[in-house]
């Protein structure tokens, strides 16, 4: 995988995905932790003469302009960082856009508008995605893909755009491969893993590739019902995926001929409803 180290960027202009998607409340960033994992590689790219054009998503606004969820406070702290002014257009594409980043100059920053405010950017239509993708190159001379917390997702800006232009990782994104590398295929001993989330369909192939390599592998989330119903426990209406019940008995029985450790919670709180003010029964 190739990093940017090696690109020649004197004066040229680099679409950077970023991961941004910080807490806010009543627009205060609560903390600015993902805002500032980025600055090596923004300071990095300054540093070789380019000039940035930043996207990133904040929340799911589901192709919608929802205020609460600007990038405009972003743009605000960010700038604070780096002790410089950062363009905000206010938009995802259009002519305001293409005319702030046609006009950078190197050392300067443009931070797009949230781009899950363009509904192509996570559309599951291919066509629309390539669309908001082909705007979105014509930015930029080169892609840096830095969001490591969104680049399993087949959106715009993070699948579709890296095919349009010559393209690098980030600092951030090398260095999370260069983990996962070591815990997949030279992996201290004993080794355990934690894996949680709603949906065992995501995490399939991740759990059957570690069951070859883990000592002790626990399984939370949502995707732990699917478990016990594979058990054969009563899970009452919690999230199941009923038609991956017989994949997950697969995955415990592979567990178990591997010698792994599965630990499934034990102290579930079981409720009438699914809400906050639900009594424990």
């Amino acid at each position: 995988m190739q990093d940017f180290a090696s690109l020649e960027l004197v004066g040229k202009r680099v679409f950077l995905r970023c991961d941004l998607n910080v807490p806010l409340k009543d627009g205060v960033i609560k903390d600015d932790g993902r805002i500032k994992a980025s600055l090596p590689t923004i300071k990095a790219l300054l540093d070789k003469g380019a000039s940035i054009i930043i996207a990133a998503h904040l929340g799911r606004p589901k192709g919608e302009a929802k205020p609460e969820l600007s990038l405009a406070p972003v743009a605000k702290r960010l700038g604070e960082l780096l002790g410089k002014n950062i363009i905000f257009p206010g938009e995802v594409i259009g002519s305001q856009v293409t005319q702030s980043a046609q006009n950078l100059k190197a050392g300067e920053i443009c931070l797009l508008e949230n781009i899950r405010y363009s509904a192509a950017e996570t559309s599951k239509e291919e066509g629309e995605r390539a669309l908001l993708a082909a705007e979105l190159a014509k930015l930029a001379d080169f892609y840096v893909g830095d969001g490591f917390g969104a680049v399993h997702r087949k959106h715009a800006s993070v699948y579709d755009l890296p095919k349009l232009l010559p393209h690098a990782a980030g600092f951030l994104v090398s260095a999370e491969v260069e983990v996962l590398k070591k815990l997949t295929q030279s992996p201290d001993k004993p080794y355990g893993v934690v894996l949680g989330g709603a949906k065992v369909s995501d995490k399939i192939a991740v759990i059957s590739n570690l069951l070859d390599k883990v000592n002790v592998m626990a399984i939370g989330g949502g995707m732990v019902f699917t478990f016990l119903a594979a058990q054969g426990k009563e899970i009452g209406s919690s999230l199941v995926e009923r038609d991956l019940i017989p994949t997950v008995k697969d995955l415990i029985a592979q567990a178990a001929k591997n010698g792994v450790e599965l630990h499934l919670p034990t102290d579930i709180l079981v409720a009438p409803t699914f809400s906050a003010d639900a009594p424990a029964t």
